[in-house]
């Protein structure tokens, strides 16, 4: 099913922060418009395993050099991100059940290496990130159907510096509720979603909230022995504007990314590598994300 942490969460949804740096605003004017790394589910993203303790190992890298404008456009100033967080992630589903779904909750705790360049500034950032965590995630099983439903919160434990454009940490607290479903078919043909609604509490070092955001995450895909293809990504489009001191100012985000991805299964263990290519972007960078993810029973 999902969730995710602050931590990489800056590895691309700060673009507007910087679009104002390259304007010449103060440092931290503008920050990110979600603390979700979006494109983080895909093959399965309803399907919460039985009642048991797993282990989800997340490791992703972040590269750019484009950052866009609110028309979509490039922005002619030097910049370069190059991010990657290795996040653990362990979930536990009990058997008990409520409303006919079963009761679970999870954690994640993840490390950030962030490399970025602005202008004529250079930064490089290690460490802790936000940690998530979910402590009512309830989930449906149908024959051809799994819903899952959940409120992730995220912590603002990771590293933050007010003087620095991009961090690791977002300093704020993040409330997002979620549902994910998987359709798969007899003959092994699948469709999931993952869709969430983000609200952000202010950050105190800036007095700046980001607006709030809807954003999905996406796959279609084919089952075939222990092998699956498929092309999945995400679709985010901020839905209010970002306030600076109680003001709003715009700085609204949009994005679009697809690409292709693998997932190979055997003996209860499942190994997921994924490519996704942002097609298009409006106050954000326009990058690559690059997933591996490691998924077993304890």
């Amino acid at each position: 099913m999902r969730i995710w942490t602050s931590a990489w969460t800056s590895l691309a949804a700060t673009a507007a922060l910087a679009l104002s740096l390259a304007s010449a605003a103060p440092a931290g004017a503008t920050e990110a418009e979600t603390q979700y790394p979006n494109g983080a589910e895909g093959f399965m993203a309803g399907a919460v395993p039985p009642p048991g303790v797993y282990f989800l190992n997340y490791l992703t890298h972040y590269t750019t050099n484009r950052l866009n404008d609110g028309s979509g456009d490039r922005v002619p100033v030097h910049f370069r991100l190059n991010a990657t967080a290795e996040v653990a992630r362990f979930v536990w589903t009990s058997d008990v059940q409520v409303l006919g779904a079963y009761w679970g909750m999870h954690i994640l705790t993840p490390l950030v290496n962030l490399e970025y360049e602005l202008g004529p500034n250079s930064v490089h950032q290690f460490g802790l990130g936000d940690i998530t965590i979910d402590p009512v995630i309830l989930s449906w099983h149908w024959k051809n159907f799994h819903l899952a439903t959940g409120l992730d919160v995220i912590l603002p434990t990771g590293r933050y510096d007010k003087t620095k454009p991009l961090n690791i940490g977002a300093n704020y607290w993040g409330f997002e509720p979620l549902v994910a479903g998987t359709y798969l078919s007899d003959d092994g043909f699948e469709v999931s979603a993952k869709l969430m609604y983000t609200v952000n509490t202010t950050n105190t070092a800036t007095d700046y909230r980001s607006g709030q955001a809807f954003h999905m995450d996406y796959m279609v895909g084919q089952h075939i022995g222990g092998w699956t293809a498929g092309v999945g990504g995400y679709w985010f489009r901020q839905t209010g504007d970002d306030r600076r001191a109680g003001v709003g100012i715009g700085n609204r985000g949009r994005a679009f990314a697809a690409g292709p991805a693998v997932k190979y299964d055997v003996g209860g263990v499942s190994l997921i590598g994924r490519w996704q290519h942002e097609f298009a972007s409006e106050n954000r960078p326009q990058g690559d994300k690059f997933w591996f993810k490691f998924v077993t029973p304890l």
